[in-house]
């Protein structure tokens, strides 16, 4: 740790932490802090819990198990606004990556779309506009899964049915599912497609059971994917701990950041404590080399994993709210302007991020909202 920043840190009010991630090739950050020993520079000493599902990490967070964890964007002011079966208090001063997912279909849905291969076209409107004439039966509409109700990939799917004119609560079903559930319900049949994070579209592509049919930097680029999440309540009994994690995982993201560390990551990645997978699955996102199908249409996608570019750990009011405001089919009358913008305010904690970005000397928006 730089000295400057050590002589102007506050205490840490404890150093043992309980850190919740997923196995997903976006949650580099939080493990290679670790490996790094980036914790315990800052005079953290953290341990890390693997979870299986958004629900799990976030109900272990509020009952206490974990100090902090790796979260879906949008789902910590869906809990805060009760929105998600529960209710409670969850902030996030840091964004710690964007984009990093995919739509995948079956690989006997895929075969069923008229779509011209040679010319490589995976663009989100091509795709979608295959799968609306391959809808032939509106009785049976086809099953897509989804990690969480109010998550990224939620509003990434649904947008992408759009694009064709498909409605996604008419002419479709969307389930949710963990994400390491989502490549045997694919292979089985349960489901006709997915959207998920890496690596799990790569590896259903390996297997051969599914096709990367479009991804979500294509759909949306730049959308926030993951935070660094706490309740309310701890952030304001461990301020001075949270800033000295959240100055760690900077340092993590801002390594990610730099593709040459990439296969250094990727080999700690596929670590048995940490996801525990072969490194040839976490290789295409990672180094923004994703295969379309099994062996074939590789597409370069380098800002398929964002980790650190231009404050992308900034996390921008605006990006929120265009969240929860695209959310409203789900949140109905709990939607509205002003009960979005202090939501909003209450729980990206544009503060939090300026005050450890000052201390590196970083340069971030002086404005909440994008110009």
């Amino acid at each position: 740790m730089n000295r400057v920043i050590s002589n102007k840190l506050p205490p840490a009010e404890r150093s043992d932490l309980n850190l919740g991630y997923m196995r997903l090739s976006d949650s580099a950050p939080i493990i290679v802090a670790k490996e790094l020993g980036l914790y315990e520079d800052y005079g953290l000493n953290v341990s890390l819990h693997r979870e299986v599902s958004w629900a799990n990490i976030r109900d272990k967070m509020i009952a206490g198990s974990f100090d902090a964890c790796q979260m879906l964007a949008p789902m910590g002011m869906a809990t805060t606004m009760g929105a998600a079966g529960i209710r409670a208090p969850i902030i996030s001063g840091l964004v710690l990556s964007l984009n990093g997912n995919g739509i995948t279909l079956s690989s006997s849905l895929w075969n069923k779309l008229q779509i011209d291969i040679a010319a490589n076209t995976y663009d989100p409107l091509s795709t979608a506009l295959a799968l609306k004439l391959a809808i032939n039966d509106p009785s049976h509409p086809l099953t897509f899964a989804s990690v969480h109700n109010f998550s990224t990939h939620t509003l990434l799917l649904r947008q992408w049915l759009e694009l064709a004119g498909i409605d996604p609560d008419r002419d479709a079903r969307i389930i949710v599912l963990p994400p390491e559930q989502m490549v045997d319900s694919l292979a089985q049949g349960i489901i006709d497609g997915f959207c998920v994070g890496e690596p799990w579209n790569s590896i259903a592509v390996e297997h051969g059971s599914g096709v990367l049919a479009t991804t979500g930097v294509r759909l949306w680029n730049g959308a926030p994917e993951k935070v660094l999440a706490v309740m309310e309540t701890w952030h304001g009994r461990n301020p001075g701990t949270h800033l000295r994690l959240r100055l760690a995982l900077m340092e993590a993201c801002r390594w990610m950041a730099n593709m040459e560390n990439r296969e250094q990551a990727i080999q700690i990645l596929s670590q048995s404590p940490y996801l525990d997978l072969p490194a040839e699955y976490l290789r295409p996102s990672l180094t923004g080399k994703l295969f379309h199908q099994r062996a074939q249409d590789q597409s370069e996608q380098t800002d398929f994993h964002v980790f650190d570019d231009f404050n992308a750990g900034f996390p921008w009011r605006s990006d929120a709210e265009a969240m929860i405001q695209q959310f409203t089919p789900l949140l109905g009358k709990q939607v509205n302007t002003e009960r979005t913008r202090s939501l909003v305010q209450r729980c990206y904690r544009t503060d939090l991020y300026r005050e450890a970005a000052n201390l590196f000397n970083i340069d971030c928006p002086s404005q909440d909202y994008r110009p």
